[in-house]
Protein backbone atom coordinates (compact mmCIF):
# COMPACT_ATOMS: atom_id res chain seq x y z
CA UNK A 1 0.00 0.00 0.00
CA UNK A 2 2.95 2.12 0.30
CA UNK A 3 3.78 2.10 -3.19
CA UNK A 4 0.35 4.06 -4.23
CA UNK A 5 0.76 7.06 -5.99
CA UNK A 6 -1.46 10.10 -6.97
CA UNK A 7 -2.64 10.36 -10.53
CA UNK A 8 -0.55 12.57 -11.40
CA UNK A 9 2.50 10.53 -10.18
CA UNK A 10 1.49 8.01 -12.21
CA UNK A 11 0.54 9.47 -15.40
CA UNK A 12 4.11 10.89 -15.09
CA UNK A 13 5.81 7.59 -14.12
CA UNK A 14 4.25 6.37 -17.59
CA UNK A 15 5.60 9.32 -19.64
CA UNK A 16 8.91 8.48 -18.61
CA UNK A 17 8.86 5.11 -19.35
CA UNK A 18 7.02 6.02 -23.07
CA UNK A 19 4.42 3.14 -22.15
CA UNK A 20 0.59 3.19 -22.75
CA UNK A 21 -1.63 1.46 -20.31
CA UNK A 22 -4.19 0.02 -21.92
CA UNK A 23 -7.56 -0.21 -20.07
CA UNK A 24 -10.02 -3.19 -21.12
CA UNK A 25 -13.68 -2.36 -20.11
CA UNK A 26 -15.35 -5.04 -19.07
CA UNK A 27 -19.07 -5.74 -19.32
CA UNK A 28 -21.05 -8.44 -17.15
CA UNK A 29 -24.21 -8.87 -18.71
CA UNK A 30 -25.12 -12.51 -17.58
CA UNK A 31 -27.21 -11.23 -14.75
CA UNK A 32 -31.64 -11.78 -14.44
CA UNK A 33 -32.69 -8.58 -12.82
CA UNK A 34 -35.97 -11.12 -11.39
CA UNK A 35 -37.31 -7.90 -9.58
CA UNK A 36 -38.04 -5.78 -12.78
CA UNK A 37 -40.55 -8.61 -13.35
CA UNK A 38 -42.94 -8.57 -15.58
CA UNK A 39 -40.88 -6.86 -17.19
CA UNK A 40 -37.64 -8.24 -17.20
CA UNK A 41 -37.37 -12.12 -18.02
CA UNK A 42 -35.27 -14.96 -17.67
CA UNK A 43 -34.61 -15.35 -21.42
CA UNK A 44 -34.59 -11.24 -21.91
CA UNK A 45 -33.36 -9.79 -18.51
CA UNK A 46 -33.03 -6.14 -17.70
CA UNK A 47 -29.74 -5.34 -19.22
CA UNK A 48 -31.16 -5.83 -22.85
CA UNK A 49 -34.58 -4.17 -22.98
CA UNK A 50 -34.98 -0.75 -23.52
CA UNK A 51 -35.74 0.14 -19.56
CA UNK A 52 -34.75 3.93 -19.55
CA UNK A 53 -34.46 6.85 -22.63
CA UNK A 54 -34.96 4.55 -25.38
CA UNK A 55 -31.88 2.34 -25.29
CA UNK A 56 -30.96 -0.81 -22.99
CA UNK A 57 -29.13 -0.87 -20.03
CA UNK A 58 -26.29 -2.76 -21.74
CA UNK A 59 -26.13 -0.47 -24.82
CA UNK A 60 -25.39 2.99 -22.42
CA UNK A 61 -22.97 0.19 -20.15
CA UNK A 62 -20.60 -0.30 -22.97
CA UNK A 63 -21.02 3.15 -24.62
CA UNK A 64 -19.63 4.70 -20.56
CA UNK A 65 -16.14 5.27 -21.28
CA UNK A 66 -16.75 6.56 -25.09
CA UNK A 67 -14.78 9.62 -25.08
CA UNK A 68 -12.11 8.61 -21.78
CA UNK A 69 -8.77 8.88 -23.23
CA UNK A 70 -9.70 9.84 -26.74
CA UNK A 71 -7.29 12.56 -25.96
CA UNK A 72 -4.16 13.16 -28.23
CA UNK A 73 -1.32 12.70 -26.35
CA UNK A 74 -2.93 10.32 -23.66
CA UNK A 75 -0.76 7.71 -22.07
CA UNK A 76 -3.36 5.74 -21.62
CA UNK A 77 -5.55 3.78 -24.54
CA UNK A 78 -8.76 2.22 -24.34
CA UNK A 79 -9.55 -1.32 -25.95
CA UNK A 80 -12.88 -2.67 -27.07
CA UNK A 81 -14.86 -4.13 -24.38
CA UNK A 82 -15.31 -7.51 -23.59
CA UNK A 83 -18.73 -8.40 -23.31
CA UNK A 84 -19.25 -11.77 -20.54
CA UNK A 85 -22.80 -12.90 -21.19
CA UNK A 86 -24.09 -16.23 -21.44
CA UNK A 87 -25.47 -19.06 -24.54
CA UNK A 88 -28.70 -18.66 -23.65
CA UNK A 89 -28.61 -15.04 -24.36
CA UNK A 90 -25.80 -14.93 -27.07
CA UNK A 91 -28.01 -13.27 -30.15
CA UNK A 92 -30.25 -10.85 -27.58
CA UNK A 93 -26.55 -9.60 -26.62
CA UNK A 94 -25.10 -9.08 -30.69
CA UNK A 95 -28.14 -7.62 -31.33
CA UNK A 96 -28.17 -4.85 -28.34
CA UNK A 97 -24.46 -4.68 -29.16
CA UNK A 98 -24.58 -4.06 -32.80
CA UNK A 99 -27.56 -1.21 -32.18
CA UNK A 100 -24.79 -0.09 -29.57
CA UNK A 101 -22.22 1.03 -32.82
CA UNK A 102 -19.76 -0.40 -30.31
CA UNK A 103 -17.03 -3.48 -31.66
CA UNK A 104 -17.02 -5.61 -28.38
CA UNK A 105 -16.20 -8.96 -28.10
CA UNK A 106 -18.32 -11.15 -26.66
CA UNK A 107 -17.33 -14.34 -24.11
CA UNK A 108 -20.11 -16.62 -23.51
CA UNK A 109 -21.32 -18.77 -20.10
CA UNK A 110 -22.73 -22.05 -21.16
CA UNK A 111 -23.63 -22.08 -17.32
CA UNK A 112 -24.02 -19.24 -15.11
CA UNK A 113 -21.30 -18.64 -12.24
CA UNK A 114 -22.02 -15.57 -10.58
CA UNK A 115 -19.46 -12.30 -10.93
CA UNK A 116 -15.96 -13.68 -9.92
CA UNK A 117 -15.35 -16.37 -12.43
CA UNK A 118 -16.87 -13.93 -14.98
CA UNK A 119 -14.53 -11.34 -14.31
CA UNK A 120 -11.43 -14.15 -13.92
CA UNK A 121 -12.35 -15.55 -17.50
CA UNK A 122 -12.34 -11.58 -19.02
CA UNK A 123 -9.25 -11.03 -17.48
CA UNK A 124 -8.19 -14.38 -19.30
CA UNK A 125 -9.26 -13.08 -22.45
CA UNK A 126 -7.84 -9.49 -22.06
CA UNK A 127 -4.58 -10.44 -20.83
CA UNK A 128 -4.25 -12.98 -24.10
CA UNK A 129 -5.31 -10.25 -26.76
CA UNK A 130 -2.75 -8.36 -25.46
CA UNK A 131 0.23 -10.52 -25.91
CA UNK A 132 -0.86 -11.54 -29.32
CA UNK A 133 -1.43 -7.51 -30.02
CA UNK A 134 1.13 -5.57 -31.65
CA UNK A 135 3.67 -4.25 -29.10
CA UNK A 136 3.03 -0.65 -30.09
CA UNK A 137 0.37 1.69 -31.35
CA UNK A 138 0.27 4.12 -34.41
CA UNK A 139 1.41 6.82 -32.32
CA UNK A 140 4.40 4.54 -31.31
CA UNK A 141 3.76 4.38 -27.61
CA UNK A 142 4.76 0.58 -26.58
CA UNK A 143 1.28 -1.05 -25.00
CA UNK A 144 1.66 -2.47 -21.21
CA UNK A 145 1.05 -5.75 -22.33
CA UNK A 146 -0.85 -6.24 -18.50
CA UNK A 147 -4.20 -3.95 -19.17
CA UNK A 148 -6.43 -2.50 -16.59
CA UNK A 149 -9.27 -4.10 -16.37
CA UNK A 150 -12.78 -1.79 -15.30
CA UNK A 151 -15.40 -4.37 -14.92
CA UNK A 152 -18.74 -2.97 -14.85
CA UNK A 153 -22.50 -4.50 -14.13
CA UNK A 154 -24.30 -4.19 -17.71
CA UNK A 155 -27.52 -3.23 -15.82
CA UNK A 156 -26.52 -0.36 -13.78
CA UNK A 157 -27.09 3.22 -14.61
CA UNK A 158 -25.06 6.48 -14.20
CA UNK A 159 -26.64 10.03 -15.03
CA UNK A 160 -22.97 11.99 -15.15
CA UNK A 161 -20.88 10.57 -17.69
CA UNK A 162 -18.09 13.29 -16.76
CA UNK A 163 -18.34 12.56 -13.13
CA UNK A 164 -17.78 8.60 -13.74
CA UNK A 165 -14.62 9.34 -16.52
CA UNK A 166 -12.93 11.51 -13.79
CA UNK A 167 -13.53 8.91 -11.00
CA UNK A 168 -12.55 6.31 -13.62
CA UNK A 169 -9.28 7.93 -14.44
CA UNK A 170 -8.52 8.42 -10.32
CA UNK A 171 -9.17 4.73 -10.04
CA UNK A 172 -6.99 3.63 -13.15
CA UNK A 173 -4.09 5.39 -11.82
CA UNK A 174 -4.14 3.62 -8.28
CA UNK A 175 -4.94 0.08 -10.68
CA UNK A 176 -1.67 0.43 -12.62
CA UNK A 177 0.90 0.50 -9.26
CA UNK A 178 -1.10 -3.04 -8.29
CA UNK A 179 -4.23 -2.09 -6.07
CA UNK A 180 -7.67 -3.20 -6.70
CA UNK A 181 -10.08 -0.47 -6.98
CA UNK A 182 -13.53 0.22 -6.05
CA UNK A 183 -15.94 3.39 -6.87
CA UNK A 184 -17.96 3.85 -4.02
CA UNK A 185 -20.92 5.64 -3.88
CA UNK A 186 -21.49 8.10 -1.32
CA UNK A 187 -25.21 6.98 0.53
CA UNK A 188 -28.32 9.12 0.52
CA UNK A 189 -29.78 7.32 2.87
CA UNK A 190 -29.66 4.14 5.32
CA UNK A 191 -30.21 1.68 2.26
CA UNK A 192 -30.41 -2.18 2.87
CA UNK A 193 -30.36 -3.50 -0.34
CA UNK A 194 -26.48 -2.55 -1.26
CA UNK A 195 -23.57 -3.58 0.32
CA UNK A 196 -21.15 -1.06 1.93
CA UNK A 197 -17.27 -0.93 1.98
CA UNK A 198 -15.66 0.39 5.10
CA UNK A 199 -12.89 3.60 4.28
CA UNK A 200 -9.76 3.95 6.17
CA UNK A 201 -7.00 6.30 5.66
CA UNK A 202 -7.02 8.96 3.04
CA UNK A 203 -4.95 8.48 0.47
CA UNK A 204 -4.11 12.27 -0.53
CA UNK A 205 -6.80 14.83 -1.21
CA UNK A 206 -8.57 13.63 -3.93
CA UNK A 207 -10.54 11.52 -1.35
CA UNK A 208 -9.69 8.06 -2.48
CA UNK A 209 -9.28 5.89 0.68
CA UNK A 210 -7.82 2.69 1.76
CA UNK A 211 -10.33 -0.29 2.00
CA UNK A 212 -11.12 -1.41 5.32
CA UNK A 213 -13.62 -4.24 4.70
CA UNK A 214 -16.66 -4.66 3.10
CA UNK A 215 -19.97 -5.45 4.68
CA UNK A 216 -22.73 -7.17 2.68
CA UNK A 217 -26.59 -5.71 2.46
CA UNK A 218 -27.06 -4.93 6.56
CA UNK A 219 -29.80 -4.55 8.30
CA UNK A 220 -31.68 -0.99 9.04
CA UNK A 221 -29.91 -0.46 12.48
CA UNK A 222 -26.58 -0.49 10.89
CA UNK A 223 -27.29 0.72 7.72
CA UNK A 224 -28.22 3.89 9.87
CA UNK A 225 -24.93 3.64 11.66
CA UNK A 226 -22.77 3.66 8.72
CA UNK A 227 -24.71 6.49 6.97
CA UNK A 228 -24.16 8.54 10.21
CA UNK A 229 -19.91 8.08 10.52
CA UNK A 230 -19.76 8.92 7.35
CA UNK A 231 -17.08 6.57 6.56
CA UNK A 232 -19.24 4.07 4.50
CA UNK A 233 -20.00 3.95 1.19
CA UNK A 234 -22.38 1.95 -1.23
CA UNK A 235 -20.80 -0.70 -3.27
CA UNK A 236 -20.93 0.40 -6.73
CA UNK A 237 -19.93 -3.21 -8.11
CA UNK A 238 -17.77 -1.40 -10.31
CA UNK A 239 -13.89 -2.90 -9.89
CA UNK A 240 -10.70 -1.45 -11.34
CA UNK A 241 -7.62 -3.80 -11.67
CA UNK A 242 -4.69 -4.85 -13.74
CA UNK A 243 -5.39 -8.44 -15.23
CA UNK A 244 -2.51 -9.83 -13.61
CA UNK A 245 -3.30 -8.45 -9.98
CA UNK A 246 -7.07 -9.88 -10.19
CA UNK A 247 -5.69 -13.30 -11.63
CA UNK A 248 -3.07 -13.39 -8.53
CA UNK A 249 -6.03 -12.42 -5.83
CA UNK A 250 -8.72 -14.95 -7.59
CA UNK A 251 -5.70 -17.74 -7.29
CA UNK A 252 -4.93 -16.48 -3.60
CA UNK A 253 -8.46 -16.80 -1.90
CA UNK A 254 -10.49 -18.83 -4.47
CA UNK A 255 -7.87 -21.19 -5.78
CA UNK A 256 -10.38 -23.55 -7.56
CA UNK A 257 -12.48 -20.82 -9.15
CA UNK A 258 -8.98 -19.90 -11.19
CA UNK A 259 -8.24 -23.61 -11.95
CA UNK A 260 -11.48 -23.95 -13.52
CA UNK A 261 -12.08 -20.65 -15.34
CA UNK A 262 -8.25 -21.20 -16.58
CA UNK A 263 -9.57 -24.87 -17.86
CA UNK A 264 -12.37 -23.28 -19.10
CA UNK A 265 -10.91 -20.78 -21.28
CA UNK A 266 -8.04 -23.36 -22.52
CA UNK A 267 -10.94 -25.81 -23.71
CA UNK A 268 -12.70 -22.56 -25.40
CA UNK A 269 -14.31 -22.50 -28.66
CA UNK A 270 -13.40 -19.15 -30.58
CA UNK A 271 -15.63 -18.15 -33.76
CA UNK A 272 -14.22 -16.30 -36.82
CA UNK A 273 -15.61 -13.16 -35.12
CA UNK A 274 -13.58 -13.78 -32.18
CA UNK A 275 -16.78 -14.77 -30.01
CA UNK A 276 -15.29 -17.04 -27.40
CA UNK A 277 -17.41 -20.16 -26.30
CA UNK A 278 -16.33 -21.46 -23.00
CA UNK A 279 -15.80 -24.89 -22.03
CA UNK A 280 -18.65 -26.25 -20.43
CA UNK A 281 -17.48 -29.25 -18.84
CA UNK A 282 -15.03 -27.14 -16.72
CA UNK A 283 -16.67 -24.08 -15.98
CA UNK A 284 -19.69 -26.42 -14.39
CA UNK A 285 -17.48 -27.50 -12.42
CA UNK A 286 -16.61 -24.08 -11.18
CA UNK A 287 -17.92 -22.57 -7.71
CA UNK A 288 -20.21 -19.70 -8.24
CA UNK A 289 -19.07 -16.89 -6.57
CA UNK A 290 -19.52 -13.19 -6.51
CA UNK A 291 -16.38 -10.80 -6.74
CA UNK A 292 -17.32 -8.75 -3.03
CA UNK A 293 -17.69 -12.83 -1.25
CA UNK A 294 -14.61 -14.74 -3.49
CA UNK A 295 -11.96 -11.66 -3.41
CA UNK A 296 -13.27 -8.06 -1.79
CA UNK A 297 -14.10 -8.98 1.87
CA UNK A 298 -10.80 -10.53 1.88
CA UNK A 299 -9.12 -7.08 1.06
CA UNK A 300 -8.27 -5.34 4.19
CA UNK A 301 -7.74 -8.14 6.65
CA UNK A 302 -4.98 -9.59 3.75
CA UNK A 303 -2.01 -8.16 3.72
CA UNK A 304 -1.61 -9.38 0.37
CA UNK A 305 -4.71 -7.78 -0.95
CA UNK A 306 -4.39 -4.12 -1.41
CA UNK A 307 -7.75 -2.14 -2.14
CA UNK A 308 -8.65 1.51 -2.58
CA UNK A 309 -11.96 2.78 -2.49
CA UNK A 310 -12.54 6.11 -4.98
CA UNK A 311 -15.67 8.21 -4.49
CA UNK A 312 -18.65 8.09 -7.35
CA UNK A 313 -20.82 11.20 -8.04
CA UNK A 314 -22.33 11.03 -10.86
CA UNK A 315 -26.06 9.91 -10.41
CA UNK A 316 -25.55 6.24 -9.42
CA UNK A 317 -27.70 3.58 -9.54
CA UNK A 318 -28.05 -0.44 -9.73
CA UNK A 319 -31.97 0.29 -10.81
CA UNK A 320 -32.26 -3.05 -8.99
CA UNK A 321 -36.07 -2.71 -8.21
CA UNK A 322 -38.98 -0.63 -9.54
CA UNK A 323 -38.47 2.00 -6.75
CA UNK A 324 -35.25 2.49 -8.45
CA UNK A 325 -36.75 2.72 -11.69
CA UNK A 326 -39.27 5.75 -10.14
CA UNK A 327 -36.18 7.09 -8.55
CA UNK A 328 -33.91 7.65 -12.05
CA UNK A 329 -37.15 8.75 -13.85
CA UNK A 330 -38.25 11.91 -14.87
CA UNK A 331 -41.46 12.38 -12.79
CA UNK A 332 -44.77 15.09 -12.50
CA UNK A 333 -45.80 17.50 -10.24
CA UNK A 334 -47.08 14.89 -7.71
CA UNK A 335 -44.34 12.99 -7.94
CA UNK A 336 -45.42 10.14 -10.62
CA UNK A 337 -44.35 8.08 -13.31
CA UNK A 338 -46.40 7.59 -16.43
CA UNK A 339 -45.49 5.56 -19.55
CA UNK A 340 -47.59 4.16 -22.08
CA UNK A 341 -51.26 3.91 -22.14
CA UNK A 342 -51.67 5.62 -18.67
CA UNK A 343 -54.36 7.69 -16.60
CA UNK A 344 -54.03 9.04 -13.22
CA UNK A 345 -56.67 10.43 -10.96
CA UNK A 346 -55.50 11.77 -7.67
CA UNK A 347 -52.44 9.88 -7.55
CA UNK A 348 -48.85 10.24 -5.88
CA UNK A 349 -45.51 9.18 -6.23
CA UNK A 350 -46.82 6.23 -8.32
CA UNK A 351 -45.03 4.10 -11.25
CA UNK A 352 -47.14 2.92 -13.99
CA UNK A 353 -46.32 1.20 -17.38
CA UNK A 354 -48.23 0.03 -19.78
CA UNK A 355 -47.17 -1.86 -22.55
CA UNK A 356 -50.44 -1.65 -24.32
CA UNK A 357 -53.56 -1.98 -22.21
CA UNK A 358 -55.31 1.25 -20.77
CA UNK A 359 -53.62 1.63 -17.39
CA UNK A 360 -55.77 3.49 -14.47
CA UNK A 361 -54.90 4.19 -11.43
CA UNK A 362 -57.10 6.12 -9.22
CA UNK A 363 -56.74 7.30 -5.50
CA UNK A 364 -53.43 5.59 -4.52
CA UNK A 365 -50.05 6.33 -3.36
CA UNK A 366 -46.41 5.02 -3.43
CA UNK A 367 -47.91 2.08 -6.07
CA UNK A 368 -45.73 0.57 -8.93
CA UNK A 369 -47.87 -0.77 -11.64
CA UNK A 370 -46.28 -2.92 -14.71
CA UNK A 371 -48.96 -4.06 -17.26
CA UNK A 372 -47.11 -5.87 -19.97
CA UNK A 373 -49.33 -8.49 -22.15
CA UNK A 374 -49.04 -11.81 -20.50
CA UNK A 375 -48.88 -10.34 -16.72
CA UNK A 376 -49.98 -7.48 -14.61
CA UNK A 377 -47.55 -6.56 -11.72
CA UNK A 378 -49.49 -4.14 -8.53
CA UNK A 379 -47.29 -3.42 -5.34
CA UNK A 380 -46.50 -1.28 -3.20
CA UNK A 381 -43.64 0.83 -3.31
CA UNK A 382 -42.05 -0.02 -1.15
CA UNK A 383 -42.04 -3.81 -1.11
CA UNK A 384 -40.99 -4.22 -4.72
CA UNK A 385 -37.74 -5.80 -3.57
CA UNK A 386 -40.43 -8.45 -3.14
CA UNK A 387 -41.45 -9.24 -6.54
CA UNK A 388 -38.27 -12.12 -7.01
CA UNK A 389 -40.51 -13.89 -3.96
CA UNK A 390 -43.67 -13.53 -6.75
CA UNK A 391 -40.53 -15.18 -9.62
CA UNK A 392 -39.09 -17.54 -7.51
CA UNK A 393 -42.96 -19.25 -7.04
CA UNK A 394 -43.10 -18.99 -10.81
CA UNK A 395 -40.13 -20.63 -11.07
CA UNK A 396 -41.26 -23.63 -9.38
CA UNK A 397 -44.78 -23.38 -11.16
CA UNK A 398 -42.28 -23.77 -14.71
CA UNK A 399 -44.54 -20.71 -15.46
CA UNK A 400 -43.98 -19.59 -18.66
CA UNK A 401 -44.02 -15.93 -17.64
CA UNK A 402 -41.16 -16.26 -15.26
CA UNK A 403 -39.08 -17.26 -18.34
CA UNK A 404 -40.56 -15.13 -21.62
CA UNK A 405 -42.26 -13.02 -22.74
CA UNK A 406 -45.52 -13.52 -24.90
CA UNK A 407 -43.59 -11.70 -27.64
CA UNK A 408 -40.37 -13.06 -27.80
CA UNK A 409 -37.65 -12.05 -30.13
CA UNK A 410 -35.99 -13.61 -32.40
CA UNK A 411 -32.38 -12.47 -34.63
CA UNK A 412 -34.61 -12.88 -37.93
CA UNK A 413 -37.36 -11.15 -36.46
CA UNK A 414 -40.26 -11.73 -34.01
CA UNK A 415 -43.29 -13.64 -32.58
CA UNK A 416 -46.12 -13.26 -30.73
CA UNK A 417 -48.11 -15.63 -29.16
CA UNK A 418 -51.67 -14.88 -29.74
CA UNK A 419 -53.67 -18.11 -28.41
CA UNK A 420 -53.48 -21.57 -27.20
CA UNK A 421 -55.27 -24.48 -25.99
CA UNK A 422 -55.10 -27.95 -25.81
CA UNK A 423 -53.24 -29.57 -29.41
CA UNK A 424 -53.51 -26.15 -30.84
CA UNK A 425 -51.48 -22.37 -30.70
CA UNK A 426 -51.94 -19.45 -32.79
CA UNK A 427 -48.79 -16.83 -33.59
CA UNK A 428 -48.01 -13.79 -35.00
CA UNK A 429 -44.89 -14.46 -36.53
CA UNK A 430 -42.64 -10.98 -38.00
CA UNK A 431 -40.15 -11.35 -40.01
CA UNK A 432 -37.31 -9.16 -41.04
CA UNK A 433 -36.81 -7.72 -44.71
CA UNK A 434 -33.69 -10.19 -45.29
CA UNK A 435 -34.82 -12.46 -42.23
CA UNK A 436 -34.23 -16.84 -42.44
CA UNK A 437 -35.57 -18.89 -40.09
CA UNK A 438 -33.35 -22.16 -40.11
CA UNK A 439 -34.00 -25.10 -41.92
CA UNK A 440 -36.17 -26.85 -39.59
CA UNK A 441 -38.48 -29.78 -38.62
CA UNK A 442 -40.84 -30.71 -36.01
CA UNK A 443 -41.34 -33.99 -34.26
CA UNK A 444 -44.75 -32.97 -33.00
CA UNK A 445 -46.68 -30.72 -34.33
CA UNK A 446 -47.94 -29.33 -37.88
CA UNK A 447 -48.27 -25.96 -39.03
CA UNK A 448 -50.47 -23.73 -41.20
CA UNK A 449 -49.17 -20.34 -42.83
CA UNK A 450 -50.69 -17.88 -44.03
CA UNK A 451 -49.30 -14.68 -45.15
CA UNK A 452 -51.13 -11.20 -44.18
CA UNK A 453 -47.88 -8.96 -44.83
CA UNK A 454 -44.90 -9.23 -47.78
CA UNK A 455 -44.04 -12.24 -49.57
CA UNK A 456 -42.85 -15.40 -48.26
CA UNK A 457 -40.45 -17.69 -49.70
CA UNK A 458 -40.93 -21.16 -48.61
CA UNK A 459 -38.90 -23.95 -48.16
CA UNK A 460 -41.36 -27.37 -47.87
CA UNK A 461 -39.38 -30.82 -48.38
CA UNK A 462 -37.71 -30.44 -51.98
CA UNK A 463 -40.09 -27.76 -52.52
CA UNK A 464 -38.95 -23.74 -52.72
CA UNK A 465 -42.38 -21.34 -53.71
CA UNK A 466 -43.42 -18.13 -52.76
CA UNK A 467 -46.57 -16.98 -50.91
CA UNK A 468 -48.11 -13.21 -51.55
CA UNK A 469 -50.75 -11.54 -49.14
CA UNK A 470 -53.91 -14.10 -48.34
CA UNK A 471 -52.56 -17.07 -49.41
CA UNK A 472 -51.65 -19.42 -47.43
CA UNK A 473 -49.42 -23.35 -47.13
CA UNK A 474 -49.41 -26.07 -44.30
CA UNK A 475 -46.42 -27.91 -43.04
CA UNK A 476 -46.93 -31.92 -41.92
CA UNK A 477 -45.45 -33.03 -38.56
CA UNK A 478 -42.10 -33.99 -39.72
CA UNK A 479 -41.26 -32.48 -43.35
CA UNK A 480 -38.23 -29.83 -43.26
CA UNK A 481 -39.18 -26.29 -43.72
CA UNK A 482 -38.07 -22.71 -43.77
CA UNK A 483 -39.79 -19.37 -43.75
CA UNK A 484 -37.65 -16.57 -45.31
CA UNK A 485 -38.84 -12.67 -46.48
CA UNK A 486 -37.40 -11.94 -49.31
CA UNK A 487 -38.74 -8.40 -49.67
CA UNK A 488 -37.76 -4.87 -48.82
CA UNK A 489 -41.04 -4.63 -46.21
CA UNK A 490 -41.51 -6.66 -42.83
CA UNK A 491 -43.24 -10.07 -43.99
CA UNK A 492 -46.24 -11.30 -41.40
CA UNK A 493 -47.82 -14.26 -41.04
CA UNK A 494 -50.26 -15.94 -39.34
CA UNK A 495 -49.08 -19.55 -37.79
CA UNK A 496 -51.46 -21.88 -36.39
CA UNK A 497 -49.94 -25.40 -34.79
CA UNK A 498 -51.28 -28.59 -33.85
CA UNK A 499 -50.47 -31.47 -32.47
CA UNK A 500 -49.59 -33.17 -29.32
CA UNK A 501 -46.72 -31.05 -27.90
CA UNK A 502 -46.31 -27.52 -28.70
CA UNK A 503 -43.04 -26.19 -26.74
CA UNK A 504 -40.26 -24.52 -28.45
CA UNK A 505 -37.57 -27.83 -27.60
CA UNK A 506 -39.46 -29.57 -30.44
CA UNK A 507 -37.07 -28.19 -32.90
CA UNK A 508 -34.12 -29.79 -35.26
CA UNK A 509 -32.05 -27.49 -36.52
CA UNK A 510 -30.29 -28.52 -39.92
CA UNK A 511 -28.98 -24.87 -41.01
CA UNK A 512 -28.79 -21.69 -39.46
CA UNK A 513 -27.23 -18.29 -40.73
CA UNK A 514 -27.54 -17.29 -36.72
CA UNK A 515 -24.88 -20.82 -35.26
CA UNK A 516 -28.09 -22.31 -33.54
CA UNK A 517 -27.54 -25.68 -34.89
CA UNK A 518 -25.76 -28.13 -32.35
CA UNK A 519 -21.99 -27.99 -32.23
Amino acid sequence: MNQLVTPAGLLTAANEREVALIVQPVVLAGGSGTRLWPLSREHCPKQLIDLLDGESLLEATVRRLDGVYAQAGSVIRKAAPIVVSSEELRLMTADRLSRSGQPARVVLEPVARNTAPALTLAALVARSAQQTALTSDDAGAVCDSDPILVAMPADHLIADRAAFAAALEEAVAYAARGAIVTLGVPPQRAETGYGYIGAGVALGTSGARRIERFVEKPDAELAASYLACGDYLWNSGIFVARASVWLAAIAHCRPAIAAQCAAAFEAAVVDADGTVHLDADALTACPSDSIDYAVMESVGSDARLAGVVVPLVAGWSDVGAWDAVWQASTKDASGNVARGRVMLEDVTDTFAHSDGRLVACVGVHGVVVVETADAVLVAAKDRVQDVKAVVNKLRVQRSEVAQHHRRVERPWGCYDSLDRGERFQVKRIVVKPGGRLSLQMHHHRAEHWTVVRGTARVTRGEEIFLLAENESTYIPLGVKHRLENPGKTQLEIIEVQSGGYLGEDDIVRFDDQYGRVER
